[in-house]
């Protein structure tokens, strides 16, 4: 049975004071990012990437718009160090990107990390230590002043080395384990490893707050960060940067109102990938501010390319549901959001909007290098028939009349509920033509000549079943009408033309097609479908006639 007694709380809230964040609606412009996929995404693969995935991971990382990317702990592994030798030595390092590793404040680490940035035409030295209650009593056994001395030493180091080595460098701190530590504490560390890197407006300083083990409700975070920022000296000329970990499952939430807090810059991760449940994810946050009207300055236009890359490179999956990633978040397979959503989508056409408000879909699709008919309606046993019939008019140019799509619609179902999947554009369309087009009992139209008289139009046409011919005259106030006429006193059947429309399909000229649907109902009421094409108008309506005949004679459909 579970126990929550052994559980307390263990993060330390700052005063109500700092809490200005919540009278803020929206991020109004981007942080500034950094990729840690090659680091604390890379060490968190059960099988970390080999110098190839990472040289092709690091390419898509800049196609994407990253301008700084945390390329490893060069002193933990050869990969590692390799991997970063190879970007300075083969000038693979953009002059608008700048690279960025990471390193204990231990004094042979830092040297280390100093050696494999030789000549990096612009680094960040990014060097850390565990600063929280846990971690001084269980880990390092050593009082408030030891662990700051440390951070100090560790300062004191990185700037001395900096000026030694060749190759452009930054400085970033961070207070591990932050979230559970002492807000003044942390502040206080903070602060005097700031008063040994001196930040200016030439030596710009990033304080980096991590959230080692999420620990709180997102909101203590922000208030935190927040006091943080108004406390922090040489603020004009410090970078307050973010890096949430996930495990209490709101890292974007705490990211969000940390920045609305004040925070500039945020370390993440793509599709959050990392240690235990994760990262922040980026292309969340990014979205999350797409969706608000803010350019997040990242180009994820090709989500699908992201995807595969990502899956190829470091062999973990990006969860289906995933927001804005996942094979399914735009998917619609229930019958109303079908409809809504097919409904939204005409009037935004009809109204030519520029501004997106689509039920249902949170952004557009395409933005991201999405479709409507592959990612959004899906055709399943829950499925419609507003989105079954706009996903046949949308990818095939089929517009079938109101009543016609619903008896369309429970087809489709049928054949998804007995097949127990779901159906493809391609088999949806497979299903409309064996059922509706271009269907006939043997019965074929070989001639006919129309002739109007006042306001009658008069028919000579010659139909032929099983090879043999049969001319009639018949007449009706139109066209279609006098053909069908022709036809009941043919077959002696009895039924009333219901429905009919008529559209033109994707063509041009003499090339455009015609499609024609027509619904037949007997006495009792039951309604029969057909649809017809031609490039001749009169064709097409009297092929889709014969095709709603068809099911009529054969009880089908």
């Amino acid at each position: 049975m579970m126990d929550a007694s052994k559980y307390r709380v263990g993060y330390f809230p700052v005063g109500k004071e700092y809490n200005k964040w919540v009278t803020k609606d929206h991020i109004q412009k981007p942080p500034a990012w950094c990729s840690v996929d090659m680091r604390d995404g890379n060490q968190s693969l059960i099988i970390p990437m080999s110098l190839e995935e990472k040289l092709e991971y690091y390419k898509m990382l800049l196609e994407v718009g990253f301008k700084e990317i945390e390329v490893g702990f060069p002193a933990a592994s050869e990969t590692e160090y390799e991997f970063l030798r190879t970007l300075i030595d083969n000038r693979m390092i953009p002059e608008d990107v700048t690279v960025q590793v990471l390193t204990q404040c231990r004094e042979h680490i830092i040297r280390k990390t100093f050696d494999a940035c030789k000549g990096a035409p612009s680094a960040i030295i990014h060097f850390y230590n565990s600063v929280s209650v846990a971690q001084r009593e269980q880990v390092f056994r050593k009082s408030k002043d030891e662990i700051k001395q440390i951070a100090v030493d560790g300062a004191r180091l990185v700037k001395k080395l900096a000026s030694e080595y060749e190759g452009d460098f930054r400085f970033e701190y961070s207070p591990e384990s932050f979230t559970g530590t002492e807000p003044e504490y942390a502040l206080e560390v903070c602060n005097a490893v700031l008063d040994v890197l001196e930040p200016s407006e030439t030596n710009n300083v990033i304080i980096n707050l991590p959230v080692t083990v999420e620990m709180s409700l997102p909101h203590v975070y922000a208030s935190q960060v927040e006091y943080m920022s108004e406390n922090l000296k040489y603020r004009k000329f410090v970078t307050l940067s973010l890096h949430p970990h996930n495990d209490r499952g709101t890292g974007v939430a705490d990211t969000e109102l940390a920045l609305l807090a004040g925070a500039d810059r945020v370390e993440g991760t793509l599709f959050g990938n990392g240690e235990r449940t994760g990262n922040v994810d980026v292309i969340t946050l990014a979205m999350n501010m797409y969706s608000h009207g803010v350019d997040p300055k990242l180009d994820l236009s090709n989500m699908n390319e992201l995807v595969e890359k990502y899956e190829k490179c470091t062999r973990m999956h990006v969860y289906e549901r995933a927001p804005y990633a996942g094979a399914l978040v735009f998917a619609a397979f229930s019958g109303s959001h079908q409809d809504a959503i097919a409904k939204g989508m005409k009037y935004r056409t009809k109204n030519k909007l520029h501004e997106w408000s689509v039920p249902y879909i949170p952004i557009d699709p395409k933005d991201i290098g999405r479709t409507y008919d592959a990612d959004v309606i899906r055709v399943n046993s829950q499925s419609g028939k507003g989105g079954i019939g706009y996903l046949l008019e949308q990818t095939f140019g089929y517009n079938l009349p109101a009543k016609m799509r619903e008896h369309f619609s429970y087809l489709c179902k049928s054949v998804s509920d007995h097949e127990h999947k779901e159906l493809k554009p391609d088999e949806i369309l497979d299903i409309f033509t064996t059922n509706y087009l271009n269907l006939n009992s043997g019965i074929s139209v070989t001639d006919f000549d129309f002739m109007r008289e006042n306001d009658a139009v008069k028919i000579n046409i010659t139909f032929q079943k099983n090879g043999e011919e049969t001319e009639l005259e018949a007449e009706g106030n139109g066209t279609l009408s006098a053909v069908n006429n022709a036809l009941c006193e043919y077959t002696g059947e009895e039924y009333t033309l219901q429905v009919f429309t008529q559209h033109s399909m994707q063509g041009d000229g003499s090339h455009s097609v015609a499609a024609s649907y027509i619904g037949l109902e007997r006495e009792d009421g039951t309604m029969y479908w057909g649809a017809g094409t031609d490039t001749d108008v009169i064709t097409a309506s009297t092929k889709a006639l014969l095709s709603a005949f068809h099911n009529m004679i054969q009880g089908g459909n």
